[in-house]
């Protein structure tokens, strides 16, 4: 699966990712990962966005780890900060890399909100598709970035 890095969905979809960065950067977020099973498995994660990434880290014994080492694939999801949506939604689609490049780890650590445990393993978010929703006046408009293709 082609995936590309945050910095290339500013250049492509400005507002979305400007949108998005305000929805996910250093908030609880929802994580969708594919058990080895083939069954979906969800997992509260904080997304960091910056050094043009999405990252997030993850502790080692975490079955999110093993998922995204087996499929890579997943989808995120914001955090709702009410039953309104007035907030807006955001989510992401695409593949997981692992990271272990000492520098791009300093980047994520500098541009996270948290500090992260040196044990944690660090992954970017590589995205094929972004969505946001919008509520004005009761009614939803909708915004989609996907990869051609």
């Amino acid at each position: 699966m082609t995936a590309i890095s945050w910095q290339e969905l500013e250049q492509q979809a400005p507002e979305l990712a400007t949108f998005g960065k305000a929805r996910i950067d250093g908030k609880v977020a929802y994580l969708a990962t594919i058990r080895h099973s083939g069954w979906p498995r969800t997992h509260p994660v904080t997304p960091i966005v910056g050094a043009g990434r999405c990252f997030i880290f993850a502790d080692p014994d975490s079955p999110k780890v093993r998922d995204l080492l087996n499929a890579g694939k997943f989808c995120l999801h914001c955090g709702m900060s009410n039953n309104s949506g007035a907030s807006g939604e955001f989510q992401i689609t695409g593949v997981a890399e692992q990271i272990t490049e000492p520098l791009i780890r300093a980047a994520a650590e500098a541009a996270s909100n948290f500090r992260p445990a040196p044990r944690y393993v660090l992954f970017e978010l590589k995205l094929s598709e972004a969505l946001s929703t919008r509520y004005f006046g009761g009614l939803p408009e909708r915004q989609r970035w996907s990869l051609p293709g």
